[in-house]
């Protein structure tokens, strides 16, 4: 039993002595897990600045894509309203024509023709001396060349 003990006693003086060299190893990691803490907390720092900074920035796009898409919806609203009117008022045009020929316009003709009637004979009517004054220029020159004649044979 004496050897148990004398061995018991070699492995606990092995596992201090272990214990001793692992507490040594501890010993100096713990500035190194100091230094990798530090690190740990600048990075994390400039991490979080430069995800505040990234924040802003798709913020800033975000903004100019909204703008960018009222405006693109505007322009394009603003060309469908324009072709809907140019559209519409073809329509109309073509509407108003439709009705003119159709509805207006053989009862304008009904309306012109005795209207034009009554325009000719208003002319005839308003100059009722220009008949009458061809047939009296007609018996002036007849009678001045029937002078003209007598007077030429009465002296010769």
């Amino acid at each position: 039993m004496s050897d148990l003990i004398t061995v018991r006693e070699e492995l606990m003086a092995v596992a201090i002595g272990d214990l001793g060299t692992l507490l040594d190893r501890v010993e100096k990691l713990a500035p190194q897990l100091e230094a990798s803490r530090m690190e740990l907390l600048s990075t994390s720092t400039d991490l979080a600045e430069k995800v505040e900074a990234y924040s802003k920035r798709m913020d800033e796009i975000t903004e100019n894509a909204k703008v960018q898409t009222v405006k693109h919806i505007a322009r394009r609203a603003d060309e469908m309203a324009r072709g809907t009117v140019e559209t519409q008022t073809r329509a109309m045009e073509e509407a108003a024509r439709v009705v003119f020929r159709n509805e207006v316009g053989p009862t304008l003709q009904r309306v012109t023709l005795p209207l034009q009637d009554v325009a000719a004979l208003a002319r005839k009517g308003a100059r009722p001396w220009e008949g009458w004054l061809l047939h009296a220029a007609t018996a002036v020159l007849s009678s001045a060349i029937s002078w003209a004649m007598a007077a030429w044979l009465w002296l010769r």
